[in-house]
């Protein structure tokens, strides 16, 4: 096989790829749950409806560079004390990720992988809460950069020093 020339230079093959690598394998629901305990009753309760949201990240390595990260998302809303609705999902998705040293990794793991499986979480919550017989609610973006930092200095803290250079890969955010 020869090299093609480019402009008087010689572009390189592409076995030799150089440079970190980032790939979207597949996105997919791990798991999916919709609960509205005191319905109907709840559709004629008056009041302000009081809703929190708990965000989970697990990252598990397929293979060398291969890796499942999953995004969960549990939203319960309650009414006058009484549970409206919960809803949960678990949205995953296998990223291939190479040529990256291992903060880059990291970091790889904990902002960009959930800032592309969050749109696909945030919708199928949306459409499970309108399928339910609730109002609808649009769920606000993700700040996936700030959560990566806090979880850095939360490991940073635990670990006693400054620097992660020894530290695990965990891509948590």
């Amino acid at each position: 096989m020869s090299d093609e020339t480019l402009n008087g230079a010689v572009a390189p093959s592409a076995d030799a790829q150089q440079g970190p690598t980032f790939t979207v394998e597949k996105l997919y629901v791990k798991d999916l749950s919709f609960e509205a305990p005191n319905a109907p009753q709840v559709f004629n309760e008056q009041g302000q409806p009081d809703l929190q949201m708990k965000l989970n990240q697990k990252v598990q390595r397929l293979a060398d560079a291969a890796f499942e990260v999953s995004l969960g998302i549990t939203l319960t809303c309650t009414l006058n004390g009484k549970t409206a609705y919960l809803a949960e999902v678990e949205q995953a998705g296998v990223f291939g990720l190479g040529g990256m040293d291992d903060q880059m990794l990291d970091a790889m793991l904990g902002i960009q992988c959930p800032n592309i499986l969050y749109p696909y979480a945030a919708s199928i919550v949306g459409q499970l809460i309108t399928a339910g017989g609730f109002p609808p609610f649009p769920m606000q973006p993700i700040n996936f950069d700030a959560l990566y930092g806090e979880s850095l200095r939360q490991r940073a803290g635990q670990m006693g020093q400054e620097s992660l250079a020894d530290a695990e890969t965990a891509g948590n955010a």
